[in-house]
């Protein structure tokens, strides 16, 4: 650390953000390595060192040869005030070498609101924004993440998009660029090899062309790049890397603990999720594999918590063995068992036993909607006798406080069904009534809305989104229909959710705005400290389109897509399908069930993937 940067960190919030030399971070010899890679984390430290993905790919890429993978990521108002005045530029952890003594910088892209801080991290390391103005080989710089899966709003700034999961395709990716280092490949070169690896977009090679109503008409390639690309999923996940010397923070993150990935993927199929979709198909790991990297996770890490983590977490088929074995182990080290957001159709007294055996924590459902009419639009699956037997179960043994996730401006929404919220969270509080072991503490219910963002790769993908204004007097319905003070209730932000979507279904033209939105002062703009609705509006007028072409217009099912150049394994013909069954009303069986032939077996080797 240098004397100037040991000043700047006695002048900052949570210098400790900026410091590195945490407990199992990875320090290698610079002579002893012929390629280094900044992994690069739009947002916060405490967010970033969070994220189970970045210590996935850390681990993997460092555990490769010759190569060294360090962190960076974005700092507060404050940090970066004080860099820009000090000449201090963007720095990895580890080794505080700016990033532009690296080879390969990868960004990792989960949320479509920290686009705006790629590029403040971009130049804050004296790096040109635009892919287009960054002729020399390296740093090459590179996105992965689910956002990807619509890569165009970022295109101008990425030399190219790592499509799927990372622990294989981006160790084969930075081989190829060692590769291209030592045999002195130009920039193009090295890209137009790149394309040959599986799960590689490289956008340069790609041209959009537009009709004279803004939307798509078709998109140029240049010869030798996939029509398509193709994500890249590991299908073994008892063979792929897997975490078990994570870097402990110094400071405290927003998910200070263990996080256990048990399965990717999620049988259920609800139309509004775009994880749900873009992470087929479902693979998980074997209990026994766990039951040994959890117990290495925990020795090497000190953590008093672990959490089970997946997009659908209670319907691992070993949960119950794995929560026995864990505990089993856990309790008599005061170590505590945790679980995320939980279904309400399979959440049972055996395993809310288990899961308090050390210390009892938060409950959250998520019903989405509040009428079964809406709940089958969505497919979500789950009635309402589900969810209050849930909470029965969870009010008989001792919970009084309970967390309920809703959306607002689902398509086919009315009124009523806004209104289904509010009784359906009465129904919750008479049930505690009813059912509650411990009343004496009384009960806390919290009810919270988001707005509805139609998704990429989504059956929803088609949809319109609500108006801000429609939106902000739903809610006004909801909180008129909410009568007892036992309900709490609060919602998101809606303008943020309309850049959002805005973003999210953007083409290649939305990078003149985000480029436009940082030189106006955008970043970190999924922070409400620095969210300015007025700065975006005002860079969709100067680069002369308008957000609501983006988020409020509904497509027709046979629009051409942005993202429709990026294969996902599901077909957009099984996608427009599940549209006709929502505006039918129609659930479609989960996979376990049946397969319904999405398309997502065509990623396994293993298994036939029929029409």
């Amino acid at each position: 650390m240098t004397p100037k940067l040991r000043r700047v960190l006695t002048r900052v919030q949570k210098p400790a953000r900026y410091t590195g030399g945490e407990y199992n971070q990875i320090v290698k010899d610079k002579a002893a390595v012929d390629l280094r890679m900044a992994f690069c984390f739009p947002d916060t430290y405490e967010i970033g060192m969070s994220n189970l993905g970045l210590q996935i790919l850390y681990g993997a890429i460092n555990a490769e040869p010759g190569m060294w993978c360090e962190r960076c990521f974005a700092p507060w108002g404050d940090m970066e005030e004080e860099m820009r005045r000090e000449g201090i530029p963007l720095y990895a952890l580890e080794s505080a070498d700016p990033l532009t003594a690296f080879d390969a910088i990868g960004f990792s892209l989960g949320y479509e609101m920290a686009y705006t801080s790629v590029l403040n991290m971009l130049d804050l390391a004296g790096l040109p924004v635009r892919s287009a103005d960054r002729t020399a080989l390296t740093p090459l710089v590179f996105a992965g993440g689910t956002s990807c899966v619509n890569p165009e709003p970022m295109a101008d700034f990425m030399d190219l998009f790592v499509l799927g999961e990372g622990e294989e395709l981006d160790v084969e990716l930075l081989r190829l660029l060692r590769k291209a280092k030592q045999e002195n490949w130009t920039k193009d070169e090295f890209l137009r090899r790149a394309t040959d690896i599986p799960g590689v977009y490289v956008p340069r090679f790609y041209t959009p062309v537009y009709n004279g109503d803004g939307t798509l008409l078709r998109v140029d390639r240049e010869a030798g790049a996939p029509e398509t690309v193709r994500k890249r999923i590991v299908e073994d996940l008892d063979t792929a890397f897997f975490p078990t010397k994570c870097v402990v923070p110094s400071t405290e993150i927003v998910h200070d603990r263990v996080v256990l990935e048990v399965m990717r993927g999620c049988i259920r199929g609800c139309r509004f999720c775009q994880a749900g979709f873009v992470y087929r198909p479902v693979r998980r790991h074997s209990t026994d594999f766990l039951l040994e990297k959890a117990k290495a996770a925990l020795l090497n890490s000190g953590y008093e918590e672990i959490t089970l983590s997946s997009l659908s977490t209670s319907d691992f088929k070993g949960l119950p063995e794995l929560a026995d074995g864990l505990l089993d182990w856990c309790e008599p080290r005061k170590i505590s068992l945790s679980l995320p957001s939980l279904r309400a159709d399979n959440f049972s007294m055996a395993l809310m036993e288990r899961v308090q055996k050390v210390r009892k924590t938060g409950l959250t459902f998520a019903p989405e909607a509040g009428s079964q009419r809406l709940r089958d639009v969505i497919n979500k699956n789950v009635t309402e006798e589900d969810v209050l037997h849930s909470c029965r179960v969870a009010f008989e043994g001792g919970w009084n406080t309970l967390k309920l996730y809703f959306m607002l401006g689902l398509p086919t929404e009315t009124d009523e069904d806004v209104v289904a919220i509010a009784r359906l969270a009465e129904k919750v509080l008479h049930t505690w009534r009813e059912y509650a072991s411990n009343k004496s503490r009384g009960v806390k219910i919290t009810v919270s809305t988001s707005m509805f963002v139609p998704k990429p790769h989504t059956p929803f993908e088609w949809e319109s989104q609500v108006t801000v204004e429609e939106y902000l007097r739903r809610v006004k319905l909801l909180r008129e229909s909410i009568h007892s003070r036992s309900i709490v209730y609060n919602w998101h932000e809606p303008h943020v959710s309309l850049i959002e979507a805005a973003l999210s279904r953007g083409d290649r033209r939305m990078g003149a705005v985000l480029e436009e939105v940082w030189r106006n002062g955008g970043r970190l703009d999924s922070w409400s400290d620095y969210f300015s609705m007025d700065r975006w509006l005002a860079a969709f007028e100067t680069r002369g389109l308008d957000p609501a072409f983006y988020a409020f217009r509904e497509r027709g099912e046979d629009e051409l897509f942005p993202w429709d150049v990026i294969d996902v394994g599901v077909r957009k013909s099984y996608l427009a399908r599940e549209r006709r069954e929502a505006y039918a009303g129609r659930v479609t069986p989960d996979c376990r069930v049946k397969c319904m032939g999405c398309g997502a077996n065509c990623l396994l080797e293993r298994r036939a993937c029929d029409e």
